[in-house]
């Protein structure tokens, strides 16, 4: 490395850790899933009417989450537990991450209307036998990309470790190879932005990087998965996934220019049930207001689709890319798992 590789390494690290944007990712999602708990399942209009203006969306008081981000701080204990044995691997996280499910399934604290393939995949995981066997390989919705911010923030891993463990995560409660990919581009943007790539950018390198992992297997942290599908092979498997996550970033990519703010964005790349969906949308909120964290939130918030799941991923989005200043005091100092959300975010910001 030479000596001004050197520097501009130490600068990119030093604005990182002024940045910080690992608390600021795990607040915006946060903040967005509790913005969105009241709007989910009602349309714009009636959004309008019962809360005002969407861009004046207040945050609920309390500002209580969903299991978007109770689901989010069950991964995030599981990196710190496996990442404080030492490197990132397989066996290494998979424990800790079954464990940090099934207890949160048996919680008091899960009463937010979980969805269903969690609910039924965390019953599975408490038995013993493979976790392959609990896995849903039909199910590829948004649960199982709108928990996957911490791989996007915890520090110290190569693109193999993300992009497997991402993956992983998903893979114990949704099985569809569609649901892999989108949480390995959703972990995979979280981290872009947080190293500082620009959102003008963003989507062409998630296309690249989908290109060139779209026939790749991650056979030692998926196991046997694929066998669970009806796919004559592990490759056939992938495929599927990452054509149907292509199909939706080019969706974005023809539209973030143009889009009309004043339009409800799941009129344009989807409602956000599923994965994909659930990725793309987010996508283009944050982008049409890369610059404007609580409006962007809002935007998310104020949907006809899947809000809290949109909504806490446009605000993982924002948070990666600005910072925990994104967020206004008044905000953070009353959302639900405020000290756990800070913990992690120190952790990963030190």
């Amino acid at each position: 490395m030479t000596a001004t590789e050197a520097a501009t390494k130490r600068a990119a690290t030093k604005r990182a850790a002024t940045k910080r944007a690992a608390t600021g990712a795990l607040f915006g999602l946060a903040l967005g899933d509790a913005l969105g708990l009241p709007t989910e399942f009602i349309g714009v209009s009636k959004i309008t009417e019962w809360y005002g203006p969407w861009r004046e969306l207040p945050l609920p008081e309390p500002a209580r989450v969903t299991d978007d981000t109770q689901m989010t701080l069950a991964v995030g204990r599981a990196l710190r537990t496996a990442t404080g044995r030492g490197a990132l691997a397989p066996g290494r996280f998979a424990r800790p991450l079954r464990e940090e499910f099934v207890d949160w399934a048996g919680s008091p604290e899960n009463d937010r209307a979980p969805g269903r393939t969690c609910l039924v995949a965390c019953g599975l995981l408490a038995a013993d036998g493979p976790w392959q066997d609990a896995s849903q390989p039909g199910s590829k919705g948004c649960g199982a990309n709108m928990r996957v911010a911490p791989l996007g923030l915890v520090p110290g891993l190569d693109e193999e470790q993300r992009a497997g463990a991402a993956q992983l995560q998903a893979a114990l409660t949704h099985g569809h190879p569609t649901a892999l990919a989108a949480s390995d581009l959703t972990a995979r943007a979280v981290y872009l932005l947080a190293q500082g790539v620009e959102p003008l950018g963003l989507v062409g390198l998630l296309r690249s990087y989908a290109y060139d992992h779209r026939s790749r297997y991650h056979e030692a942290w998926l196991g046997d998965l694929w066998t669970r599908s009806q796919d004559p092979s592990p490759r056939h498997f992938v495929e599927r996934g990452w054509d149907e996550c292509l199909a939706v970033l080019e969706r974005v990519a023809a539209v973030a220019r143009t889009v009309n703010p004043e339009t409800d964005p799941c009129l344009l790349t989807g409602e956000g049930w599923i994965a994909e969906e659930a990725l793309a949308t987010a996508l283009l909120c944050f982008l049409t207001f890369p610059e404007e964290p609580l409006t962007a939130l809002r935007r998310a918030a104020c949907t006809s689709g899947d809000s809290d799941s949109i909504a806490c991923l446009t605000g993982a989005f924002a948070g990666a890319h600005l910072g925990a200043d994104a967020w206004p005091e008044e905000w953070t100092e009353r959302v639900e798992y405020r000290g756990d959300l800070l913990r992690l975010g120190a952790l990963w910001d030190a």
